[in-house]
């Protein structure tokens, strides 16, 4: 394999964004602690450049370099581009957080950014090796975040329990590859789906190996019952941390289940489909009920996070066209409004409170208005209330289910969604018809405030707009 400048033009962003994460790394070494805020408006230049250059690169059609195990197509533009935007508005909330804990640190944001570099490479990959080494980048990233405060025997607890499920994970989908690879006798996605095409006959062997690919993406998605990592690693992370992994890495995660299972493992749908049926059952079920039970807001939002993951396989198991772009929709709208709820969640917060319990959020449409709306517009999207673009996302996901005659899957899910009702209601409750236990007074940082009350409303904004976004995902499935 030869390299030549053609290779690295679709690769510049990436490229861009190790250079910048090298650059806040020794930048980082030799500010004082006043000047911290380098690190940071580093970090968010470093997202800018990426973000622009690959817009730049949009036009340039779909294309393939480094020996094929490379693609930039539309749906690696589009995915790429929110997972900056999440990863920017993540960073915003999270200055405040950590200078008041003292882990305002120049690490925070480098790790940050090797992760966004794991979440291109997966991606853009094209080929198991690239599509491994980018979720190992990301995944590495993550456990340390994780454990980033190193004082709390919490954080080092749900930091070794993700490390150690991980590696599991990781291993079984490692494990799948290398039997799809030796079957195929290739590690590109493309040649696998046409040994697939001229030898479907070997059935055995393939489901194997198709069984540990499914085992192993569940992990990472947070599927029932491989879910037991996210409530431990939502509660137990510091609220930074936890935003930042239960955001963009869900984009990404999506992302590598559309490289692995749509392109490669296409014509294995009627295998996989019934696999997924199960996972998204599982999770809706899981989820929407022992969310009820919590009384912290973090491990509330990790259950959650678990049926949304069951509505996200509902479209990706219709194996329609329809039903790929209504999840690509779902994942970036679910990214987003998770980023807002975690985004209250460090709002409320200041340098003696946490505010992750749902108890906390008592009276806050008496403490501010303004920012309870933004929470109940958060909880409605969620829950999928009309109004609200969960609302459209979920009908967009279920119409694909219902196209391809899985009926009784969209009434379980619709049924589901109603459990789902009562634990965000529960929280606008809280906020509207409870007394507030606390005056604790909430942060006028200008920026957050900004960002996030851009982010509540667009809640709204997408409800009544959202044909831009779903045709750009329509157009990314299609291209």
């Amino acid at each position: 394999m030869s390299f030549a400048m053609p290779d690295l033009i679709p690769v510049m962003p990436e490229i861009a964004v190790l250079a910048m994460a090298c650059v806040v790394l020794l930048a980082d070494l030799f500010l004082k602690d006043e000047q911290r805020n380098v690190s940071y408006y580093l970090a968010q230049l470093t997202l800018l450049i990426g973000l622009l250059l690959t817009l730049n690169l949009a036009n340039e059609g779909s294309r393939l370099s480094f020996g094929d195990s490379v693609i930039n197509d539309q749906m690696a533009t589009l995915l790429k581009s929110f997972i900056f935007i999440v990863t920017a508005i993540g960073f915003v909330y999270s200055r405040r957080y950590l200078k008041e804990r003292g882990i305002f640190k120049g690490e925070y944001y480098v790790l940050g950014l090797f992760g966004v570099l794991g979440m291109m490479v997966m991606v853009s990959s094209y080929s198991f090796l690239t599509l491994y080494l980018g979720l190992e980048l990301l995944s590495l990233s993550q456990y340390a975040l994780v454990a980033f405060n190193r004082d709390s025997s919490r954080a080092s607890e749900a930091a070794m329990k993700y490390f150690v499920l991980g590696a599991i994970a990781s291993g079984m989908l490692l494990y799948g590859m290398s039997i799809l690879y030796g079957m195929s006798g290739s590690l590109d996605i493309i040649e696998v789906s046409n040994y697939l095409i001229r030898e479907l006959d070997n059935d055995v062997a393939l489901i194997f190996g198709l069984s540990f690919v499914i085992v192993g993406l569940a992990f990472k998605l947070g599927a029932v019952p491989f879910h037991m990592w996210l409530p431990d690693v939502y509660q137990g992370a510091p609220t930074s941390v936890t935003l930042y992994v239960g955001t963009a890495p869900k984009i990404a995660a999506f992302a590598i289940v559309m490289r692995l299972l749509v392109e490669g493992l296409g014509h294995l749908h009627g295998d996989w489909q019934g696999m997924l049926i199960i996972l998204a059952v599982l999770s809706l079920t899981v989820g929407n009920f022992i969310a009820i039970a919590q009384t912290n807001i973090k491990r509330m939002l990790a259950y959650s996070t678990i049926s949304h993951v069951g509505f996200l396989l509902l479209g990706i198991l219709a194996g329609t066209s329809q039903g790929y772009a209504a999840s690509m929709f779902y994942a970036i709208v679910y990214a987003l409004t998770a980023a807002g709820a975690f985004g209250m969640i460090l709002l409320l917060a200041n340098k003696d409170f946490e505010a992750e319990e749902l108890d906390d959020f008592k009276g806050l449409g008496e403490r501010h208005p303004w920012f309870a709306f933004l929470m109940l517009l958060l909880m409605f999207s969620m829950a999928g209330v009309p109004l609200t673009v969960g609302f459209y996302a979920k009908l967009s996901v279920l119409s694909a289910v219902v196209r391809v005659e899985l009926y009784w899957l969209a009434i379980y899910a619709v049924l589901m969604s109603v459990v789902g009702a009562y634990y965000y209601l529960r929280v606008i409750k809280l906020m509207y018809f409870d007394k507030p236990l606390t005056n604790q007074p909430i942060s006028q940082q200008w920026d957050m405030n900004l960002v996030l009350s851009i982010n509540g409303l667009l809640m709204l904004v997408l409800f009544f707009l959202p044909g831009g976004l779903m045709s750009l995902c329509i157009k990314a499935i299609n291209f």
